[in-house]
């Protein structure tokens, strides 16, 4: 199977027919995504990927993503969907904020971000708006925007990835930042993309109760949605030289990993591949490129807008914990070791400890990293079964049913999955 993120969806629904702001029907609903994106490539990758579920045979969506990271350009856009992309968000390691690009400060950044937001969604003027993560907004930049987008009759949705960070950590800057009231004066629904067996993030995160009731467990969000999956199948069986295959993410806090790979030992005939990501430093790219130079076995890619064919391609896969990779390699049932990241959110060491609980993935404290235990984990034979059955993957078949709930068609038609 040759995997093509950009393939046209095949969910077998009905047009999404409804009254827009107009009165007037419409087959077209307007769908704005905002992302803040200031780690990683990870928001922009999944607000893709919804715009993919949501462009299929049976809707034809307008869809706008506003995206904080200016290589969101680099991808592939679905047909309808375009991107908008605002002057950039940087976080240190710490958590800090600064200009990522601008020699401006942090104040004058936000002041230029927020009235282009403003402006953008005034213009655009959606139906629904699906904002990521953050309920007002990176440093409160969607709170000008939001009464008035209610008054039109906007449906306003917070999309949250399953697990955001340690719930002491959440519940405390839900409070900080009022979320919850944000939540209750302009939001209609909670989608959270998760298994809510794997992790209950509205209670985890205590959310209030009159708030449960806007809460749909969508499920994780299965890149594959639009291929059956007796066509996704391990290369272990091609006749191919067995592979290993390590990503980092957007890469910019993956270079201890990406190093640890390059040097660790391979079986005899087993190929390593590195994905080091766009956001890793160009020096560390270099660096990492000399160390696998004359290595006919070792190659470092040093960015790809589809992982999947490389994951395909692979018979194991080592991965830091990031939302997307770990929903990739669940969909396509590798093996696979995740190192997660510890700072400065505990989200990926959460996200990793919940799947090898659930004994679909090995998991090594980043503590422990080294060339040495990637090698060894590298030439273990492995016979275990992977219990990958147990995560429900079915979220971006899910989401066409809650966009046609939102735009009033009758509840018989939508497919949710309300805990």
């Amino acid at each position: 199977m040759n995997i093509d993120s950009s393939n046209p969806v095949t969910i077998n629904t009905r047009p999404m027919a409804f009254v827009g702001r107009n009165g007037r029907s419409s087959h077209s609903p307007r769908i704005a995504m905002y992302s803040h994106d200031t780690q990683g490539l990870g928001h922009i990758r999944r607000n893709l990927l919804i715009a993919r579920c949501l462009c299929n045979r049976g809707a034809n969506p307008t869809i706008l993503l506003l995206s904080g990271i200016r290589e969101a350009a680099s991808f592939k856009m679905p047909r309808g969907v375009d991107c908008l992309t605002i002057p950039s968000l940087g976080k240190d390691i710490n958590g800090g904020y600064h200009s990522r690009k601008l020699d401006i400060s942090l104040d004058d950044l936000m002041q230029i971000r927020t009235k282009t937001i403003q402006a953008a969604l005034d213009s655009f003027a959606p139906d629904i708006l699906i904002v990521d993560k953050v309920p007002s907004g990176a440093f409160d930049e969607l709170l000008p925007s939001l009464p008035e987008l209610r008054k039109r009759g906007t449906k306003i949705v917070l999309g949250l990835r399953e697990i955001l960070d340690d719930p002491e950590v959440v519940r405390a800057e839900w409070e900080k930042t009022n979320a919850q009231q944000v939540l209750r004066d302009y939001y209609d629904q909670i989608w959270i993309y998760g298994d809510p067996t794997i992790f209950r993030a509205s209670d985890e995160y205590a959310l209030a109760a009159d708030l449960q009731s806007k809460v749909r467990y969508t499920g994780y969000l299965n890149p594959l949605f639009d291929h059956e999956q007796s066509d996704v199948s391990s290369s272990n069986s091609n006749g191919k030289a067995k592979s290993v295959l390590c990503v980092v993410g957007g890469g910019r806090d993956g270079v201890q990993l990406a190093e640890s790979f390059v040097r660790a030992p391979l079986p005899e005939g087993v190929r390593g591949t590195l994905i080091t990501g766009p956001l890793m430093p160009q020096f560390e790219r270099d660096r990492l490129h000399e160390q696998v130079d004359g290595d006919p076995m070792r190659s470092v890619v040093e960015f790809v807008t589809n992982p999947l064919p490389y994951l395909q391609e692979a018979d194991s896969v080592i991965a830091m914990a990031g939302y997307n990779t770990v929903c990739e390699i669940i969909a396509m049932r590798k093996r696979a070791l995740l190192v997660p990241r510890m700072m400065p959110r505990t989200e990926q060491l959460i996200r990793a400890q919940c799947m090898a609980d659930q004994g679909v993935v090995d998991m090594l404290d980043p503590d422990q990293l080294c060339a040495r235990e990637l090698g060894r984990w590298i030439g273990e034979h492995d016979t275990r079964e992977r219990l990958f059955d147990v995560i429900d993957m079915n979220g971006t078949t899910r989401l066409p049913g809650l966009v046609r709930e939102l735009l009033g068609r009758p509840k018989a038609e939508v497919v949710s999955h309300v805990i």
